[in-house]
C-alpha cells in the first residue's frame, strides 16, 4: 500500500502573506435598489417544420384560434390541426434604469409537447412584471443551439432543441426608475459578500474620501451613507466618487471543492495546524473469462453429454509498496503543491482535505459542491 505520511508542523512565526490589492467599492457590491426585475409571458412560435405541438394539445389550438380571431378570422379550436405551431413561455430581465425603446434578450422555452423550436418565429408577446403590468413586447426569430430530426423511429438530436433565445428580441414599453434615496435622505451600499471587517473598512474609506462621518456600517452587509443637502441634486457625481473609492477587503479562509469535476480552489493563506495524514492506495481488478468445455474422445455418447460453458473469475489486488513524505506545509496551498509533486490524483487530494477538515486542523470553511 502506498502510505503518504504528512507532517504539518507549526514552526516559528512567519510573515503573513501580502495583503490583497485594493479594489474599488463598486466591485464589492451595489447600491440598494439596484436590481433586475423578472418579466414573463406566454406566446406562440410559428414556422416550425412539423416539430411543433401535437394536434391533441388543447392549449395550442385555443391559443392559435385566439390569435386568428384578432384578424377577423373565426375558427373553432377543434379545427386547428397544425404541427407548425408551439406554445412557449417567454422570460426576460428588466434592468434598473431601463428606458422606453431599450431592447432586452429573451429566453423562450416550450410549454407543450413540441419536439424542436428550430426555425421558429416568436409572435408578439406581452411580458408582464410581478404586478401584472406589461413592461415589454417580445418578438423575432429564435436562435436554438441544437436540433432534432427523426424518421422511421430513428432520432438524431443535439443539445436541447426545445429552448432558445431571441437576442434583443424585446422592446421596453414602460421604463423603470429606482429611487435611491430613502426617507432619511441617505443611500445604502450593500456588499455582495457580507463581512463586518470589510463593511467597516468601506465606511472608513468613504468617510476619508467625502470627509466627515457620512458613512456608517449598520451590519455586515449594509453601509448607510448620508447624502448632504447640497449634493442631493448631484447624486450621479456623488455616486461616482463613492464607487471609485478603493479599499482592501477582508477575505474569509475558504476552500471550495467540486467533486464532480475534481476541482480544488483555495486561498493561498488558509492555515493548517499540526496534523499527520496516512492515505492508502489499493486497486482491485476483477475479470471473468468464459471458455467452452468440449467433450473429446467420446464416441457415440449419450444424449446427456454436451458442450458446457465454464466461467473463470480472476481477482487481482495491486498494493504497491513505498512511502512518500510531505513536511513543512503550513497552508492548504503548500499541502496541495506537495501532494502534486508526489503525483497524487485530484480525487485523493479532495479526500485528504476533507479528512483534515474533519480532524479540526483546517482553519477555514470547506465548501463541497
Amino acid at each position: 500500500m502506498i502510505a503518504i505520511a504528512v507532517a504539518l508542523c507549526t514552526g516559528s512565526p512567519t510573515v503573513e502573506a501580502a495583503a490583497s490589492d485594493a479594489v474599488r467599492v463598486k466591485d464589492l457590491g451595489k447600491l440598494k435598489g439596484w436590481r433586475d426585475n423578472a418579466l414573463i409571458g406566454t406566446g406562440i412560435v410559428t414556422g416550425l417544420a412539423g416539430t411543433g405541438d401535437s394536434p391533441s394539445n388543447r392549449t395550442t389550438r385555443q391559443s392559435l384560434a385566439n390569435v386568428l380571431s384578432q384578424f377577423n378570422l373565426t375558427i373553432a379550436p377543434e379545427a386547428v390541426q397544425s404541427r407548425n405551431v408551439a406554445v412557449v413561455m417567454v422570460s426576460a430581465a428588466l434592468p434598473t434604469f431601463a428606458r422606453e425603446g431599450d431592447t432586452l434578450d429573451v429566453t423562450v422555452s416550450s410549454a407543450g409537447d413540441a419536439r424542436s423550436l428550430v426555425g421558429g418565429t416568436l409572435l408578439v408577446t406581452p411580458l408582464k412584471g410581478a404586478n401584472g403590468r406589461v413592461y415589454a413586447l417580445a418578438q423575432g426569430g429564435l436562435t436554438v443551439g441544437g436540433y432534432r430530426y427523426d424518421a422511421n423511429g430513428n432520432v438524431v438530436q443535439k443539445n436541447h432543441p426545445t429552448a432558445g433565445s431571441v437576442p434583443n428580441g424585446a422592446t421596453v414599453e414602460v421604463g423603470v426608475k429606482a429611487d435611491m434615496l430613502d426617507a432619511q435622505q441617505s443611500v445604502t451600499f450593500v456588499l455582495s459578500e457580507p463581512d463586518y471587517t470589510t463593511a467597516n473598512r468601506v465606511a472608513n474609506a468613504i468617510n476619508s474620501q467625502l470627509g466627515g462621518s457620512l458613512a456608517k456600517a449598520r451590519d455586515a452587509s449594509g453601509i448607510e451613507i448620508a447624502v448632504p443637502t447640497a449634493q442631493r441634486d448631484q447624486l450621479v457625481s456623488l455616486f461616482t466618487r463613492i464607487e471609485n473609492v478603493t479599499v482592501e477587503p477582508d477575505r474569509r479562509a475558504k476552500v471550495v471543492i467540486n467533486e464532480r469535476t475534481g476541482t480544488v480552489v483555495s486561498g493561498g493563506d488558509v492555515r493548517i495546524s499540526k496534523v499527520a495524514i496516512s492515505h492508502g492506495d489499493i486497486k482491485i481488478a476483477i475479470s471473468s473469462q468464459n471458455t467452452a468445455s468440449q467433450p473429446i474422445n467420446i464416441w457415440n455418447g449419450g444424449s446427456d453429454i454436451r458442450t458446457a460453458i465454464v466461467t473463470n473469475t480472476r481477482v487481482d489486488v495491486d498494493e504497491p509498496s513505498g512511502t512518500g513524505f510531505v513536511t513543512g506545509a503550513n497552508t492548504v496551498s503548500d499541502l496541495v503543491q506537495s501532494l502534486a509533486r508526489l503525483k497524487t490524483s485530484t480525487r485523493d487530494v479532495i479526500s485528504i482535505l476533507r479528512a483534515v477538515k474533519a480532524a479540526g486542523a483546517l482553519h477555514g470553511e470547506l465548501v463541497v459542491q
